[in-house]
C-alpha cells in the first residue's frame, strides 16, 4: 500500500507499459498460411466486425475462435476486440448491453436462430503495473477497465495461441507472440512471466488445463512449472468466476481428460470436493466416468447439456454414500436422502456455490430416485407426470450402467412409460407380485454385472427430453 501511495504522489508511470510492448509489431499471416475457412465463422460475428469498421474503428475476431479456426475447428463462441470503448460499441448496436465490473465488455445479441447468439465485444486493454491500485496483495487483478493499444492488448492475453487477431475484411491474422508457431508445435505457452500472469488471474491455470485437453497440446515447461505451487490461489477467485470456468471445463467435450490433467499438474487435490471424489472412483464403470463420457459424446455431437443434470451426476457418488450411511443409523429412506443432499451441497458451497437454479434441478433428480422403486398404487402414474421424469429416468439408467440398480428396474420403467393403460396395470400387478416374493429394497445391494447390450447404446447420450426439461 505504501509503494502504491508513493507512486501516485510522485506521478510515476506504469513501468509495465514499456515502449517495447507498445511498439511491438505483429507478424502478418495471410490466407495461404492460415487457411481459415470463412464458412466456419458466425455471420453475426462478421456483422459486428464490419459494423465497427464501418464506424471508423478497428475490429478483429480474437482469442480462442481464431485458434480453433486455424485448427479447422468450428468455434462455438466468437469474441471481437476493438479500439472502440464500450460506450462507443453500444452506440452502434441497438440490441447490446454492458456487463462486468472487473472488466467491462459489451454483449451484442442477435435473434433469429433456434436460440439467441451473443457476440462478446471487448476494448483493447492497457498494461497494468504490479504496484497499481487495480491489483491486490497476491497479484490478482481487481479492475481491468484501462484501455490501451492492440499491442498492449495482445501482451495482456494469457497464451500465445489465444493472442491472434483475425480481420475478416482482408483475411489477415495478426500474430504478436508467435501463436502460429506454437500451434504448429502443439504448445500452450504463457505470454510473459508465468508466475506473475497466474497471480494476476489464477483462473488461467484452469484454462491452460482445459486448452491442453481440448487441443491435445502440451503445456510448455516454464508455463507448467509454477502451477502446483500457485494452486491455492484458485480459492481467491470469486465463486461465480470459478463456477463458470469449471462448467466450461466439464462441458468442453473433453471433461474426463481435463479432470485427469488437473490432477496431473497439481490442481486436482483439494480444489473441488466433487473432483477429489470423482478421481478416487476406479474402473471404467464408475458412475462419474460413465456420466462424463456420455456428456463428452453429446458435446461432440453438438447436442445440448443441462448443467443441473451434469452436476447431479458428478456429486451423486457423495450423495449416495451419505444416503447409505444415514440409513445405517436407522433413519427412514427419504429423510436420509434429504439429509445427505443437504450435507453434500453444504460441503460444495465451501469452495464454490453452484447456482441456485441448478441446485434445484439436482435436488429434484436425486429426490426422484427412491420413488422409482415404488411401482404399485398411484405412485408410478404420479411419477410419470412429473416434469422431471425424463431427467430422473435417464439418471436411473446411468445408475444401472454403473451396476448401482438392477436392470429389471430400468426395464420396467422403460416399458411402463410406453405402454397403454391396460398394459400399465398389468405391469404394476407384476411388480407387486415381484415385491411380495422379494421384499428387500434395491438400494445399496451388490448387483451381478450384466452383459452390455443394445440398451447401453441407447444411453450413450442423455435424452434430449431430459436435457431440455432442465
Amino acid at each position: 500500500m505504501i509503494k502504491k501511495l508513493i507512486r501516485r504522489i510522485l506521478g510515476k508511470k506504469d513501468v509495465s507499459s514499456s515502449s517495447a510492448s507498445q511498439k511491438k509489431s505483429p507478424r502478418e499471416i495471410h490466407y495461404k498460411q492460415h487457411q481459415i475457412n470463412q464458412g466456419h465463422i458466425s455471420k453475426n460475428a462478421m456483422k459486428v466486425t464490419h459494423t465497427l469498421q464501418a464506424g471508423g474503428y478497428d475490429a478483429f475476431i480474437v482469442g480462442g475462435a481464431v485458434r480453433d479456426l486455424i485448427l479447422g475447428i468450428v468455434p462455438k463462441d466468437f469474441d471481437v476486440a476493438t479500439n472502440a470503448t464500450p460506450e462507443q460499441v453500444q452506440a452502434l448496436f441497438r440490441k447490446s448491453r454492458l456487463i462486468g465490473r472487473r472488466f467491462q465488455i459489451v454483449h451484442v445479441t442477435f435473434y433469429g436462430g433456434h436460440k439467441p447468439e451473443i457476440i462478446e465485444v471487448s476494448t483493447f486493454r492497457a498494461m497494468i503495473n504490479n504496484e497499481s491500485e487495480h491489483i491486490n496483495e497476491s497479484g490478482r487483478i481487481l479492475s481491468d477497465n484501462i484501455w490501451g493499444t492492440q499491442s498492449e492488448d495482445a501482451t495482456r492475453r494469457d497464451f500465445t495461441i489465444n493472442a491472434m487477431y483475425y480481420n475478416p475484411s482482408n483475411q489477415v491474422v495478426l500474430d504478436y507472440h508467435g501463436g502460429m508457431k506454437d500451434i504448429k508445435e502443439n504448445l500452450i505457452r504463457m505470454i510473459g512471466n508465468p508466475t506473475q500472469r497466474f497471480r494476476e488471474d489464477p483462473i488461467r491455470m484452469l484454462r491452460a488445463v482445459r486448452f491442453a485437453a481440448k487441443t491435445g497440446f502440451n503445456i510448455e515447461k516454464h508455463t507448467l512449472e509454477p502451477i502446483a505451487e500457485l494452486a491455492p490461489l484458485i480459492h481467491d477467485v470469486p465463486s461465480a468466476r470459478l463456477f463458470d470456468e469449471i462448467l466450461k471445463l466439464l462441458m468442453s467435450g473433453h471433461a474426463w481428460a481435463s479432470l485427469e490433467a488437473l490432477r496431473h499438474v497439481g490442481l486436482g487435490q483439494g480444489l473441488l470436493p466433487m473432483i477429489d471424489a470423482i478421481m478416487q472412483q476406479d474402473g471404467e464403470n464408475s458412475f462419474a466416468k460413465i456420466a462424463l463420457n456420455r456428456t463428452d459424446e453429446r458435446v461432440q455431437l453438438g447436442k445440448s447439456i443441462s448443467p443441473g443434470f451434469l452436476f447431479a451426476t458428478l456429486l451423486w457418488h457423495e450423495v449416495y454414500l451419505g444416503w447409505q450411511n444415514e440409513m445405517n443409523t436407522g433413519k427412514p429412506q427419504i429423510p436420509s436422502l434429504h439429509d445427505a443432499i443437504d450435507q453434500v451441497l453444504a460441503n460444495q458451497r465451501e469452495v464454490f456455490a453452484i447456482q441456485r437454479r441448478f441446485e434445484t434441478d439436482m435436488r429434484e433428480i436425486w429426490s426422484l430416485q427412491p420413488r422409482f422403486e415404488k411401482r404399485v398404487g398411484k405412485m408410478p402414474h404420479r411419477l410419470l407426470e412429473s416434469p422431471r421424469f425424463r431427467a430422473g429416468y435417464d439418471f436411473l439408467c446411468l445408475r444401472n450402467l454403473a451396476d448401482e440398480v438392477p436392470s429389471l428396474l430400468t426395464d420396467w420403467w422403460e416399458k411402463f412409460q410406453m405402454s397403454a393403460p391396460q398394459e400399465k396395470e398389468q405391469l404394476m400387478i407384476s411388480a407387486k407380485e415381484e415385491t411380495q416374493l422379494n421384499p428387500s429394497s434395491t438400494l445399496g445391494k451388490s448387483r451381478r454385472r450384466r452383459r452390455r447390450g443394445p440398451k447401453q447404446q441407447e444411453m450413450n447420450n442423455f435424452s434430449d427430453d431430459s436435457q431440455q426439461a432442465l
